[in-house]
């Protein structure tokens, strides 16, 4: 397989599992060992692209949020769930998201401080997988049961940022946790039964985190010296793959969630674990 097919097909998953519940990383490293290990510059770029996709679909509302600032009212066909906002509840929305990256920020540093991380090993990630399958499922059957008692509610609390912001730093700890699928389930537990307002704040939170998290990345990269020796044609070709497809997924997810639920995710999640657990030697 040649170098940029490889590229380009790594790029293509990161654009589809980034914002999917199912765990870019996981699918990452498991791909990696057949169309061979990336250099850090390469898995910053097509994370980049995958970011890039998303700030496109939420350029509106992020523009509302800010102008709520100035007295303005964020309309509902701005929001891909469809909740409208008076100036004041933009601005109190807008808080709320910097609340939780700020707390998956200062809990990240001291994370990363303390070198606690898991190895880049198919077993954990496997676990990680079957056992995010069934926070899902659980998530969404107690977000049905409050749903059908209180009706269903679309507010994001002070209580749903917090664990919001808390449930980013443990999906980085966990390879094959997901970040999207920790932060919208741990909402929907948390008090917001909507799935398709759960689904935008973990959306929103992921941009300045995933923004962050890639600039400090980078700079690493840069002092390390790693960049000269980079293949820089099929990085573009990666880059370029996660951009369209993360777009086109989170359209897609954007849609689907308005009348399903993630059960089809907690599915996959199953299946993929179980086959890993299974086929893949312990510790490989």
């Amino acid at each position: 397989m040649t170098e940029l097919l490889a590229a380009l097909l790594l790029g293509i998953i990161e654009g589809i599992t980034e914002f999917l519940p199912i765990s870019s990383t996981g699918h990452l490293l498991i791909a990696e060992r057949w169309l061979g290990h990336r250099s850090d510059l390469f898995n910053i770029s097509i994370q980049a692209g995958a970011i890039l996709a998303v700030v496109l679909i939420y350029r509106q509302r992020l523009w509302d949020l800010a102008m709520g600032f100035l007295g303005k009212r964020a309309m509902a066909e701005h929001s891909p769930a469809g909740m409208p906002m008076d100036a004041p509840e933009a601005r109190d929305y807008a808080f709320k998201l910097a609340a939780a990256f700020g707390i998956t920020a200062v809990l990240g540093v001291i994370v990363k401080k303390l070198g606690f991380e898991l190895p880049d090993e198919v077993t954990p990630i496997a676990w990680a997988l079957v056992i995010g399958g069934v926070w899902m499922i659980a998530a969404e059957h107690f977000a049905a049961k409050r749903a059908a008692v209180l009706g269903e509610r679309a507010k994001i609390t002070w209580t749903v940022a917090i664990l919001v912001g808390v449930a980013q730093v443990v999906a980085g700890v966990f390879p094959g946790t997901s970040r999207s699928g920790a932060t919208i389930f741990v909402a929907l537990l948390a008090g917001t039964t909507s799935r398709a307002a759960a689904t935008e704040f973990a959306f929103l939170v992921g941009i300045p985190t995933m923004f962050a998290a890639t600039g400090y990345e980078l700079i690493d990269v840069i002092h390390s010296g790693e960049a000269a020796n980079e293949d820089w044609a099929a990085l573009a070709v990666a880059f370029v793959a996660s951009a369209i497809t993360a777009f086109v997924s989170v359209k897609w997810l954007l849609r689907y969630i308005q009348s399903h639920r993630f059960t089809a995710f907690a599915i996959y999640r199953f299946i993929l674990g179980a086959a890993l657990l299974f086929l893949v030697p312990t510790g490989s």
